[in-house]
């Protein structure tokens, strides 16, 4: 289960369709590019004369005297727009390394002005009677905000802007790392966009196979958990048992922001690849008593740190309560994408130490003689799961170390698990483990083939959410409590 906080679906065009699928042309991210640039192009010609006449030169003096003009909001709205659209549209043009440069020059040359700031300090401290204060107050917090966060709120005014700077955050998320004045745009993207995107702001729809084609695209493009195995698989997943939820925004109202997919089913799933099984019939809903959230997945890394997850799954769970009071029980089958690296480091650093003498004396009896830890040289074998015999040992032991790992395993107070974090915040509890659950190649990779549920009981979503997030304390069933266990 992908959460806003932990996986992000990656840029469109990455995750192809069957053959059939609409558009074979082009990439969603291709096109939403190339209609910007129109579209903006048609924005500025509208008011050309209001367009800065930019001089010869070198590109950076030509970005600058565009930002420039941006900033002295000479003539009126029309005007403003036409600037902030040839500035987008400079921008969109250029390729990589002139992109750096455009956000370095912007970064850097339309900062916080330090001597007004200090100019504005000086007047505050001398500032006598409340009403000068205020003056002086208003002023300074005036000056504190650099001059690149009010070019940029201009884009909000324009077709898809928000969407721009959606994007053009993932961009700076992506190279901030290595430039510090594009970290520094970035926080100031990141606390707009946070004020922009609140939840308040937000709708929540439900997605059919009746909607809008390109919405449907773009839900195969963003799946970031189950890749969708092409249409027929889409539409069997919007089948009357089954819903899909997402998050939009008004200014982006074709574009989810992130979407959750719900299967309704009897009885709590184990195994995804059952619950994704194109051939199963499909179930009545009305006979449904529990609703799996299976995937969920955040649509635009551009938002990232922005968490819309928590208040996606409350909404839903009220959704579902008023359309179908037949259901009772609320889980996940989630992924564990953190356990077999967290192991394969324990496994390095103790060895066969991380095992009970129980366990280590079964596991002798299918693992030759090796210089590696024996679990980990079982884990090695490429059909270490097909053999009755080999998964017979490991199972009880993988078992052991994974409920270890969600219950026990700490970054400070967080979990170790960052779909546990995701979901113990929001206050569910540690369910069940499921073996097996994911035998796909991914599955196997992260988790050795597990799955585990998180179950959200209504009347304890408060209390769970207060022990995990105030002390840190893991909240888990009778049966995972068992499986700590050791073997005597």
């Amino acid at each position: 289960m992908a959460d806003p906080d932990v996986t992000t679906a990656p840029p469109p065009g990455t995750v192809q369709a069957e053959p059939a699928a609409p558009d074979a042309g082009g990439t969603l991210l291709d096109r939403t590019l190339g209609n910007l640039r129109s579209v903006w192009r048609d924005i500025a010609s509208s008011a050309r004369e209001t367009v800065v006449a930019l001089r010869a030169g070198r590109d950076e003096d030509r970005w600058r005297e565009q930002m420039q003009a941006c900033l002295e909001g000479r003539g009126g709205e029309v005007s403003a727009r036409a600037r902030a659209a040839e500035l987008g549209r400079t921008y969109l043009g250029l390729d990589t390394e002139g992109r750096r440069r455009f956000l370095i020059l912007l970064a850097g040359d339309f900062d916080v002005d330090r001597a007004a700031v200090d100019r504005a300090v000086e007047v505050f401290h001398k500032a006598q009677d409340p009403v000068a204060r205020g003056r002086a107050e208003r002023a300074l917090r005036h000056v504190l905000e650099p001059g690149r966060v009010r070019l940029l709120t201009q884009f909000n005014g324009l077709p898809e802007g928000v969407k721009f700077l959606v994007d053009l955050r993932a961009e700076l998320i992506r190279a901030g790392t290595e430039e510090p004045l594009l970290a520094a745009l970035e926080a100031d993207l990141k606390s707009l966009l946070r004020g922009w995107f609140d939840v308040g702001f937000l709708e929540l729809r439900r997605i059919t196979w009746d909607s809008p084609a390109s919405l449907l695209e773009k839900l195969v493009q963003y799946e970031a958990v189950h890749a969708f195995r092409g249409w027929e698989d889409l539409k069997d997943r919007l089948d009357r048992d089954r819903r899909c939820f997402g998050f939009f925004h008004p200014r982006m109202p074709d574009e989810p922001l992130i979407f959750v997919e719900v299967a309704l089913v009897e009885g709590i799933s184990a195994s995804v690849q059952a619950l994704l099984d194109e051939g199963a019939p499909a179930l009545d809903p009305g006979s449904a008593d529990t609703a799996v959230f299976y995937s969920i997945s955040n649509c635009q890394p551009g938002l990232a740190g922005i968490s819309f997850g928590n208040f996606l799954i409350k909404r839903v769970v009220d959704l579902l309560q008023a359309e179908l009071p037949n259901v009772k029980t609320f889980a996940t089958l989630s992924p564990i994408p953190g356990f077999r690296r967290w192991l394969d480091a324990e496994l390095a650093r103790d060895g066969d130490g991380l095992l009970a003498p129980a366990e280590a004396e079964r596991l002798r009896e299918v693992v030759p003689v090796t210089e590696r830890p024996m679990l980990a040289e079982l884990l090695s074998r490429r059909d270490w799961h097909g053999d009755g015999s080999v998964e017979a040992v490991a199972r009880p032991v993988l078992m052991r170390l994974c409920a270890q790992y969600l219950v026990n395993g700490r970054q400070g107070k967080r979990a170790l698990d960052p779909v546990a974090h995701f979901h113990l915040t929001n206050g569910a509890r540690v369910e069940r483990l499921n073996w097996m659950a994911d035998r796909s190649g991914k599955g196997l990779t992260q988790s050795a083939g597990m799955m585990v549920n998180y179950a959200y009981r209504l009347g304890n979503i408060d209390s769970n959410h207060e022990s995990y997030t105030g002390d840190g304390k893991v909240i888990a069933s009778s049966g995972i409590r068992a499986l700590l266990k050791s073997p005597t």
